[in-house]
């Protein structure tokens, strides 16, 4: 019996007339994504930077060469507001892992690109992060992850079946 499980038991009995199986998925996913983040946040630690450097990095690590994006494109790209990404540009160009350049298509605009040494982060760091991701994911077997990431796809995209029909 996990503490989800106990919650719900204490909601049947306190509410019996209610339909709380919605909890026994929403509490683990809340429950797990805390216990993934934080160990993830121990990883990246370890490398002296947190989560929202390395989803910066990454992120215009895997563009590719020359590795750069608009401001509005990293947003949309690593699914943050636009205030966020402005906040961790000025940091992150502070530190020297990214700079800002004019951008040649819109004069009024800025192109972020990854620096050396932003680039020199993700590849030290990339391997430790897979390393945990495969820890966390250690109790599953193939078969259960790739059923779990489907699921989780489906949750994600508002999908009930995976021919892309909205239910």
């Amino acid at each position: 019996m996990d503490p989800v499980d106990r919650i719900l038991a204490q909601w049947a009995r306190e509410k019996p007339e209610l339909d709380v199986s919605p909890m026994a998925v929403i509490g683990r996913l809340a429950r797990a994504a805390a216990s993934v983040d934080a160990r993830l946040a121990a990883t990246f630690t370890q490398h002296g930077i947190d989560a929202a450097t390395f989803d910066v990095l990454a992120t215009l690590t895997r563009q590719g060469s020359p590795y750069e994006l608009t401001p509005a494109q990293l947003a949309s790209e690593a699914m943050i507001t636009s205030s966020a990404v402005a906040q961790r540009l000025n940091r992150l160009e502070s530190l020297g892992y990214v700079s800002r350049h004019p951008d040649p298509a819109d004069g009024r605009g800025k192109i972020v690109r990854l620096s050396a040494s932003g680039r020199e982060i993700v590849e030290r760091v990339l391997p430790d992060h897979l390393r945990t991701e495969r820890e966390v994911l250690s109790p599953l077997g193939d078969d259960d992850r790739t059923v779990l990431a489907e699921l989780l796809s489906r949750l994600v995209l508002g999908r009930s079946d995976v021919d892309g029909e909205l239910r």
